[in-house]
C-alpha cells in the first residue's frame, strides 16, 4: 500500500477498507492486476477504464465512477469523456470502436444473452474473441467490486475528482 500512496500522493479508500481482511485484499488485487495490467490484446488502459466507468455508472457505484473516471482522464488525456459516458454513453464523443466495446460491456453488465451477433459486431471493429473475454472479465470483476463498494459505503477520495482535468487558467472568462 505504501507504493500506491507514494505513486499517487494519497491512499485510495478502497485499499484502506479492504485491508482489514488481508487474504481477501490480496486475492482482490491479484485478480485486478491480472486483468488490468495485461500486456496483450487490443484493450488499452484507457479502454479498460472506460469499460469500468460505463458499467459502474449502470451499477450506480460512485466510488468506481469517480476513481476510474480519474484514471481514464489520465490514460486517455481526455478530460471530459468519462463524464459524458456517465451521463449518457450513447451520446458521448466516442468512436464507433469504443461504442461497440461499451455496447458489449453493457450487455454483459445487464446479463443479456450474448449471441454470435455481439461477437460479430466487436470483430467488425477490430476486436477478437480474446478481447471479448477481457471486456467480459473486466465487466464481471467490477460488478463484484461495485457491489462491495455499495455494501461498505465506499466513498471516493477527494483527490480523484480533479485528477486528469485541465488546470483552471487564471483570469480566463468561462462564461
Amino acid at each position: 500500500m505504501e507504493e500506491i500512496e507514494v505513486k499517487t500522493g494519497f491512499l485510495p479508500n478502497v485499499f484502506k477498507v479492504m485491508s482489514h481482511r488481508p487474504a481477501e485484499f490480496r486475492a482482490f488485487f491479484a485478480y485486478y492486476n491480472v486483468i488490468m495490467n495485461k500486456e496483450t490484446g487490443r484493450l488499452s488502459k484507457a479502454d479498460k477504464e472506460l469499460i469500468i466507468v460505463a458499467t459502474s455508472a449502470v451499477n450506480r457505484c460512485p466510488y468506481c465512477v469517480v476513481a476510474h473516471g480519474a484514471l481514464h482522464r489520465i490514460y486517455s488525456k481526455q478530460p471530459t469523456l468519462a463524464d459524458q459516458v456517465v451521463v449518457n454513453w450513447k451520446l458521448s464523443d466516442l468512436s464507433s470502436r469504443d461504442l461497440a466495446m461499451l455496447e458489449f460491456a453493457l450487455a454483459i453488465c445487464r446479463s443479456d444473452n450474448i449471441t454470435e451477433e455481439h461477437f460479430q459486431k466487436l470483430e467488425s471493429h477490430g476486436f477478437d474473441r480474446e478481447d471479448a473475454w477481457d471486456i467480459a472479465m473486466i465487466t464481471a470483476f467490477f460488478a463484484m467490486s461495485n457491489r462491495i463498494a455499495h455494501f461498505i459505503d465506499l466513498r471516493p477520495n477527494n483527490e480523484f475528482y480533479n485528477m486528469g482535468r485541465a488546470p483552471h487558467e487564471a483570469g480566463r472568462d468561462r462564461s
